[in-house]
């Protein structure tokens, strides 16, 4: 097969190719193990939004969180570029439990040869990911250093935003040699979960106004950093990627605060030369 893509993505590609399949969701994989960069799959459903398979190690965007990039090789040794991540959504807009890897332009060629059912090796960009784990990381930081509400926040692999409710004016450098002591701490973060009802015991433990953790299970993922002998840093519902340590972040510091409106501050978080 020749690999060289010549169109943008959908010329001439089939409306929808489903597996038998259908109804299965996608297997996220990264929610247990936010290290694995590859993983084997098959392809369940193609059509005009992207590519979905039974089993991924890119997360979707979500929670203030890009979307994972990356490829998906093929048997023959063809790849197929992936720009971004998305979560697949019905007709009423909501989640169905799908994750649609979105190909990057210039692929029409190479995606029509494929089909539901066949094998791929899901592989991560992921140096653009890390960035993403350690930035998601320090942003649960900052929600330690500030501990207001926060009503929005966007973790890209360059920097962090994240809008915190409240008056009062912030000092960037205080901000930043407080990442910075947090950083060197090295506090560990642990994965868990906790019931609906805990969750519904303890509401303060949900610091975003703009986006609730996804329930449907019965139980709510959540990242603690900290605790386990030590001092607790932060616990928080979170579906988002993270590192295992705070050092693993590296060098972060405040490089704009801005007043969104009368009850908004907004901290933007870049990497630090």
């Amino acid at each position: 097969m020749d690999c060289r893509p010549w169109a943008l993505f959908g010329v001439g590609a089939p409306h929808s190719r489903i597996a038998a399949t259908i109804g299965r969701m996608t297997d996220d994989l990264f929610r247990a193990d936010a290290y694995l960069r590859t993983c084997e799959a098959r392809i369940l459903r193609i059509d005009d939004t992207g590519i979905v398979l039974d089993r991924t190690v890119f997360y979707p965007l979500g929670g203030g969180q890009a979307g994972d990039a990356g490829v998906l090789a093929l048997a023959d040794g063809c790849e197929v570029a992936i720009a971004d991540t998305r979560k697949a959504k019905n007709e009423e807009g909501q989640p169905t439990g799908e994750f649609v890897h979105v190909p990057a332009p210039g692929q029409a060629e190479l995606l029509a040869a494929l089909e539901p059912g066949s094998a791929v090796t899901a592989r991560l960009d992921w140096e653009r990911r890390h960035r993403l784990m350690r930035f998601h990381t320090a942003s649960h930081l900052l929600c330690h250093l500030v501990p207001v509400p926060v009503n929005g926040c966007s973790i890209t692999p360059d920097y962090a935003r994240i809008d915190f409710h409240m008056t009062d004016p912030l000092d960037k450098e205080a901000l930043t040699a407080g990442l910075a002591r947090l950083v060197e701490a090295a506090h560990p973060l642990t994965v868990g979960a906790i019931s609906d009802e805990e969750l519904d015991a303890n509401p303060a433990l949900v610091k975003s106004m703009s986006v609730q953790p996804p329930r449907g299970t019965g139980t709510v993922r959540t990242i603690r950093i900290g605790g386990e002998g030590g001092a607790q840093i932060d616990f928080q519902p979170c579906g988002g990627t993270h590192v295992a340590n705070t050092a693993e972040i590296g060098a972060v510091m405040v490089t704009k605060i801005e007043k969104k409106s009368a009850n908004s501050r907004r901290v933007v978080l870049g990497w630090a030369a």
